[in-house]
């Protein structure tokens, strides 16, 4: 492998516009093991955080799930001192004041999407440093300067392509490093977005390196007879222009105002990238391509794997000896749809995870993530396999899953209008469910809980409420107390989840366990808010959040955790309260549930 330089040329420029020459590729393997062992030891970093917190939970519902709310005082202060104030300054921190998942807005069509965190800026400006950093560590002292360009666009397209692995590895819903680390996809999508840019900007100091070059060479007409006639330097600028492209379109207005043309477009583009990029490394005259070949061979790899990863789920779960799956679209008041889908075998559904679906002959193409709100499954009776064992045991061969979804445009908008338009407001049409995503944290060490919903975020929020009630029942869980507090705009709204509800409050031990406060904005009149007993009531306006959740810790039952399911606003706001109630020393933690695109 050439490393190094060409041997003394006889021109001062024309070596160091192709292949090696110029190139310090020891160094440059160097700074790609550097990248990739930083990512590996964050990996490691967060592995290790998020075994102590399961061990941590473990031992905590071992140790409470038999003890009364009052006897968990062990669990409700801070083992280490330093925990809450790492809480409100940097874990649960926003970049400024307390914006966070609250879009920002340019008009009503056009938004700038949202605020990293704080801990995510750090990450994300640290990871840009070293990047610019190992970009520009070449050597300055030499003294003929399209050596340098050379040895600058040699660094720049080794960093471009390490940086295409994790961005690729980040942009799937089938990452595996969603489930072992238990960071959601949210986050992922986040740093995703940003290595993007990060490869584009390294590619483009790629091409401008060469460019001068090239231009000190021949000209600007060896530039374009090389990207015209030179696959080598074709296949590039084809790769570079689908980057640029892509850059362009991923703009925050434009991304969100054509979101779905967009990710069609994003699609097409990056294989574009990957293919031109392959080119790239082959179509040279170095013996066996280019050393970063391999990398895009398993960046490729990577994309088609999943890619393959989300049909295996489509056809697992909608396809079975007993058919496929089914959809009962109903409208519900306030330009909502309720949804349920029956699947033709049974999958396992836990508390707080969410599935993309599609309907057929609604936007068939397009696939967005909701909140399972409600799950039942379908047994059946198997005959016993012994003599001495005749006791009939039920196994589960069916599961039907439901969602509230909200008309917004788009593909919402146009579903809420086919189910509406129908005489009976309820239609039945072929679905297809791609699931279960995330469920990662469990809550059932806490013995405290406190859901807040807003709007159809209240589907996050009751998926856990049946599961810690049964458990309180069974005394398999730590909870000892639940507060649901749900922000809906009128009465009728509680039309979305009150099958669910009526059997979640019909249960045994509820009374003991659960409080529901509602929140209607904008009652049409007085009458429509009022408490049916103690345990439920409604109050009109909205909630003063830091008072409720003052009153919570006043209150508290051991470790505490506090969840958030609905718009920016209301996600941020219940943010806010719990950096500020971290002073008190007590364990309150959060959890924010959350689509950001």
């Amino acid at each position: 492998m050439e490393t190094l330089t060409a041997q003394a040329p006889s021109s001062t420029i024309a070596p160091f516009d192709t292949g090696l020459n110029g190139v310090n590729q020891p160094n440059n393997l160097m700074f790609k093991d550097f990248l990739w062992w930083t990512l590996g030891i964050m990996a490691l970093v967060v592995l290790g955080i998020r075994i102590v917190e399961l061990l941590w939970a473990k031992l905590r519902l071992v140790s409470a799930m038999s003890v009364p709310g009052d006897r968990q005082g062990f669990w409700k202060v801070s083992q280490w001192s330093w925990m809450p104030a790492l809480k409100r300054r940097l874990i649960y921190a926003p970049l400024w004041k307390k914006r966070h998942y609250r879009e920002i807005r340019l008009s009503k069509a056009l938004n700038m999407g949202t605020l990293p965190s704080r801990l995510h800026t750090v990450i994300l400006l640290g990871y840009l440093g070293s990047n610019l950093a190992y970009t520009f560590i070449v050597n300055w002292a030499t003294l003929n300067k399209y050596q340098l360009c050379a040895e600058i666009r040699g660094r720049s397209g080794t960093l471009a392509l390490v940086n295409m692995v994790p961005l690729i590895i980040f942009a799937g819903r089938n990452n595996p490093l969603i489930g072992i680390l238990k960071i959601s996809f949210d986050t992922y999508n986040l740093l995703h977005r940003w290595m993007g840019r990060i490869v584009v900007i390294e590619t483009l100091i790629h091409v401008i390196v060469w460019s001068i070059v090239q231009v000190a060479d021949g000209g600007w007409a060896s530039v374009q007879d090389k990207v015209i006639n030179d696959r080598f330097i074709g296949s590039g600028t084809v790769g570079t222009f689908a980057m640029l492209i892509l850059l362009v379109l991923s703009v925050s207005p434009l991304r969100h105002a054509f979101y779905e043309t967009f990710l069609t477009t994003h699609i097409i583009l990056a294989f574009i990238a990957f293919v031109g990029t392959w080119l790239h490394c082959v179509a040279t005259n170095i013996a066996g391509g280019l050393p970063q070949l391999p990398w895009i061979y398993a960046i490729m790899s990577i994309w088609f794997a999943e890619r393959l990863a989300r049909m295996v789920r489509l056809a697992y779960c909608n396809w079975s000896g007993r058919g496929y799956s089914q959809a009962f679209v109903e409208a519900m008041p306030g330009e909502t749809c309720r949804v349920k889908i029956q699947l033709p075998r049974y999958v396992d559904v836990k508390p707080g995870q969410h599935a993309y679906i599609r309907f057929s002959g609604v936007h068939s193409w397009e696939n967005h993530p909701f909140s399972i709100a409600w799950v039942e499954h379908t047994y059946e009776e198997t005959l016993p396999v012994s003599e001495k064992d005749m006791t009939k045991v039920e196994r589960p061969i069916s599961t039907s899953v439901s969602f509230v979804i909200g008309a917004q445009t788009g593909f919402t908008r146009s579903l809420f209008n086919a189910a509406n338009n129908n005489g009976t407001r309820s239609i039945s049409m072929r679905a297809a469910f791609e699931g279960p995503y995330a469920g990662h944290h469990s809550l059932d060490s806490y013995g405290h809980v406190v859901l807040f919903a807003g709007a159809t975020g209240i589907t996050h929020q009751i998926s856990y409420l049946k599961h810690l009630i049964e458990g309180f029942t069974a005394g398999i869980v730590a909870t000892r107390r639940i507060t649901l507090v749900w922000i809906i705009r009128d009465y009728e709204s509680l039309e979305w989840v009150r099958p669910w509800m009526d059997k979640i409050l019909r249960l045994p031990g509820r009374r003991d366990l659960l409080q529901v406060k509602l929140f209607v904005t904008r009652p049409k009149s007085a009458r429509e808010v009022f408490s049916t007993s103690s345990t439920v009531q409604m109050f009109p306006g909205r909630p003063n959040i830091p008072h409720l959740l003052t009153k919570e810790v006043q209150e508290q039952m051991g470790a505490m955790c506090v969840t958030v399911c609905g718009p920016g606003g209301l996600a941020d706001d219940v943010r806010d309260a719990v950096r500020k109630v971290q002073d008190q020393r007590q364990v309150v933690d959060l959890h924010c549930e959350a689509f950001t695109w």
